[in-house]
């Protein structure tokens, strides 16, 4: 894994070298790579307020130029941030229960305990010149951003992408990737790096237990 972002890639995304989410999407993505993860680990960029405030404002220019609209102004400060690290680690739980919890604890994601932090914002509709509704974010600071965020994950669940973030299956790793299979079946997002070491230790300790 890389150690220095690619200035015309996602920041925080670009860490981990992973393949980076489509369009506006890659947004959503790069929000929840900002945990810190990788050999070797990478910081979290929601740890202190000003790697947040760096990462927000290249976020949002990236987010600008993927989707040809103007950049949003965010300005974090203590309690904002606060407020988008919960909003993340919530967003993050919610991405996981909804693709592993079934599978790995045979029951419903529905009987999972919800998420308490920030989940709503404000955002207006608005009629472009050639007939097209755009849903524009609203607010200020880290409201602002998580309106960004939803907004962006309402387009893709309206295009039905947005159920392919997902995070890694590995609890050493979780970063968030774009999963690109056919059928949507990925749960690792490197089946070499990730994948196939897991698979090994489970096998292996099945083996024990057999014995």
């Amino acid at each position: 894994m890389s150690s220095a972002p690619h200035p015309a890639l996602w920041p925080a995304t670009a860490r981990y070298d992973l393949d980076q989410a489509p369009g506006g999407l890659g947004l959503v993505q790069d929000l929840l790579n900002t945990i810190s993860a990788g050999a070797p680990r990478q910081p979290d960029l929601l740890d202190e307020l000003t790697s947040a405030t760096a990462w927000a404002l290249d976020a949002a220019d990236r987010w600008s130029t993927t989707t040809g609209r103007s950049a949003p102004a965010v300005a974090l400060d203590a309690a904002g941030l606060r407020a988008l690290r919960t909003f993340r680690d919530d967003l993050r739980d919610e991405i996981h229960s909804r693709v592993h919890t079934t599978a790995e604890a045979g029951r419903p994601a529905a009987e999972e305990p919800a998420p308490t932090g920030l989940r709503s914002a404000g955002a207006t509709l608005r009629l472009d010149r050639n007939g097209s509704v755009q849903l524009d974010p609203a607010g200020v600071g880290a409201e602002l951003l998580i309106s960004l965020v939803l907004a962006t994950l309402f387009e893709a669940q309206l295009a039905d992408t947005g159920r392919r973030i997902k995070t890694c299956r590995n609890p050493r790793c979780q970063v968030a990737f774009y999963d690109r299979s056919r059928n949507n079946s990925g749960v690792w997002h490197s089946v070499r790096v990730c994948g196939y070491p897991s698979n090994l230790r489970a096998h292996r300790a099945r083996l024990r237990q057999a014995d």
